[in-house]
């Protein structure tokens, strides 16, 4: 999935949506109902499937039908049927189409969406479908495929995402802040953001949103246990972080309005001069120079702000397990993502390939001086060493983790009991 108003590959699938509708149609376990995966990429390869992405269609027709066409061309007596669906309601989409046995051949998902498939054995077992795939890809993104939760990898890693953080250093200068001293990690953000709270009188802050577990992952807490079985967020490291925020709000050092149900987010604040801090990407930056060019005048992206090392993110490309023609619809799917494809389509959008040994390429690695050409190379310079993102946090967690960390930090509850809530909330989702 691409979003031109938001950061690229927001995981923003209703995972639960999909969870919810399997169980509810009896559809069971993969160890119950699974096909057998063993040797499926070995028949031969010819016939139709059809193969769904991810609200791709109206930027990357062209793109796509030259994906299918050469890969026609490729396998004669092959016909791929192209769906796209809209990114509203697609995890939904996907589970009515699993339910009713109609789920595509091929099709686009990120972790959210595709955990609760494979777990109702809707997905093809690669390491037993495809055994060899590994290696063609950056240990970090086949790692991050990994879902221990679910027994293995269940999907071709696709593109990948990571970006900068962006400050508006003219609040820093109004604060009486260096604005040559751009903070590199949370604990000197959140100093920053406290300094900045004694001189803005409430007109603007450093921060605009509240730790969700995808922050907590790059502060550097462990969100999810090694098997990815149970949330975990609701230890003393997340404890501690979160009397942070509150001692913050309470200081002024956060939008106030960071914390209520009609929150319009960070970007409009940033593009307003309200926001002195955001994660953001070359979206983003495109967005200030078109929109908000007094803010821009004032704007400094760096590597992404981080106590541990980058996270990224991961979108993949899944064969459903109940595939009348496995073999093809493997081809295809490994067609799409192999290199020379997932290459051509990085330079198009400012996305990166997740094959081995790609990243290598020039153009990654080579600035013009324009904002597009130094967010890729800053960016590509992260992603080797990133952690992808392996959580499958549905939109449904997301917001109980914010409504609670809200309650916590406006001391509506103890943080100790919000997280608790959350967590609860959050493994009661695993286990269906």
């Amino acid at each position: 999935m691409l979003s031109f108003n938001r950061r690229v590959l927001a995981t923003g699938a209703a995972a639960a949506a999909v969870a919810l509708s399997l169980a509810a149609c009896g559809v069971g376990s993969p160890a119950a109902e699974e096909p057998q995966a063993s040797g499926a990429a070995e028949g031969e390869i010819t016939g139709e499937i059809s193969f769904q992405t991810w609200n791709l269609k109206a930027s990357f027709e062209d793109y796509f039908n030259g994906v299918i066409d050469d890969f026609e061309a490729e396998h004669p007596g092959t016909t791929v049927k192209w769906i796209d669906q809209p990114a509203e309601g697609y995890a939904d989409k996907l589970s009515a189409d699993a339910a009713g046995g109609t789920l595509p051949d091929v099709v686009n998902i990120d972790r959210g969406t595709g955990s609760p498939l494979a777990e109702a054995g809707m997905l093809l077992n690669l390491d037993e479908a495809d055994p060899e795939a590994g290696p063609d890809f950056l240990a970090s993104a086949w790692d991050g495929n990994d879902w221990t939760d679910v027994g293995g990898h269940y999907a071709y890693p696709w593109y990948l995402n990571t970006g900068p953080s962006l400050f508006n250093t003219a609040l820093f200068e109004k604060a009486g802040l260096d604005p040559k001293a751009i903070p590199t990690n949370y604990d000197e953000l959140y100093d920053a953001a406290l300094q900045m709270a004694e001189k803005s009188n409430g007109k603007f802050a450093m921060l605009g949103v509240l730790p969700g577990t995808e922050m907590m992952e790059k502060y550097g807490i462990e969100v999810m246990n090694a098997d990815q079985t149970e949330y975990t967020f609701n230890g003393p490291e997340a404890v501690a972080l979160v009397e942070k925020y509150k001692e913050m709000y309470e200081a002024g050092a956060i939008l106030p309005e960071a914390l209520t149900d009609d929150y319009v987010g960070e970007g409009e604040n940033f593009n307003s001069g309200r926001l002195a801090f955001m994660d953001g990407s070359a979206y983003a930056i495109q967005n200030l120079k078109d929109n908000a060019p007094s803010v821009y005048k004032s704007l400094v992206y760096t590597k992404q702000i981080t106590n541990t090392g980058p996270v990224g993110y991961s979108q993949s490309v899944a064969v459903s397990a109940g595939s009348e023609n496995k073999a093809t619809a493997i081809a295809f799917a490994k067609f799409v993502t192999n290199a020379e494809n997932q290459v051509e389509f990085a330079k198009q959008v400012n996305i990166f390939p997740s094959t081995e040994g790609s990243l290598d390429d020039e153009y990654f690695h080579t600035s013009d001086g324009s904002d597009d050409a130094e967010v890729r190379v800053m960016s590509a310079e992260q992603l080797p060493d990133a952690l992808i993102s392996r959580t499958p946090g549905s939109e449904a967690l997301k917001t109980e983790t914010r409504d609670q960390i809200a309650q916590a930090v406006l001391g509506k509850k103890p943080v100790q009991e919000a997280l608790d809530a959350a967590v609860a909330f959050g493994n009661e989702q695993l286990q269906g």
